[in-house]
């Protein structure tokens, strides 16, 4: 795991946050994805499961979904993945399967996290594909958001 950032990063991270406040207006747990090539937004996702009554309804499936519609295929190549919470091993396990290359997140998840805190599925060496992870960039951010909505419901 690396925390070296490319300068574009932090544009596609803000645009992850933007993304999970939206999750907000349907009072879902606010994290949000997307999906970037060559620059270009080709995949949007943030926490559904409350809207749609569905618990892989996770930010980062929503966007992989809109990515792979983008791309034509279930391979998600050449892409970059911006993902404001750890994702988790649900997630995790469908980015493998998806060949993301990259994935950046933001706070890390020491309960459910699967890219390393709690386990990890994006280096798992029997698996076929690894993507190169970074972790920590906006943080402070990703995790602030969370812990607003979550304060009142915690007492």
């Amino acid at each position: 795991m690396s925390s070296h950032f490319f300068p574009r990063d932090e544009y596609f991270m803000r645009l992850a946050l933007r993304e999970a406040a939206r999750a907000l207006e349907h009072d879902d747990v606010p994290i949000g994805a997307v999906i970037v090539k060559d620059g270009e937004l080709i995949g949007a996702g943030h926490n559904e499961r409350e809207l749609r009554a569905d618990p892989t309804a996770h930010a980062e499936l929503i966007a992989l979904r809109e990515a792979a519609r983008a791309f034509g295929s279930w391979r998600v190549l050449d892409a970059v993945m911006y993902v404001t919470l750890e994702p988790c091993a649900m997630c995790a396990g469908a980015i493998v399967l998806a060949r993301v290359p990259r994935v950046v997140f933001g706070a890390s998840d020491p309960k459910a996290g699967a890219a390393g805190s709690v386990l990890d599925v994006l280096d798992v060496p029997q698996l076929n594909h690894r993507p190169q992870v970074q972790s920590g960039l906006l943080a402070a951010d990703c995790a602030e958001l969370l812990r607003t909505f979550f304060a009142p419901r915690r007492g």
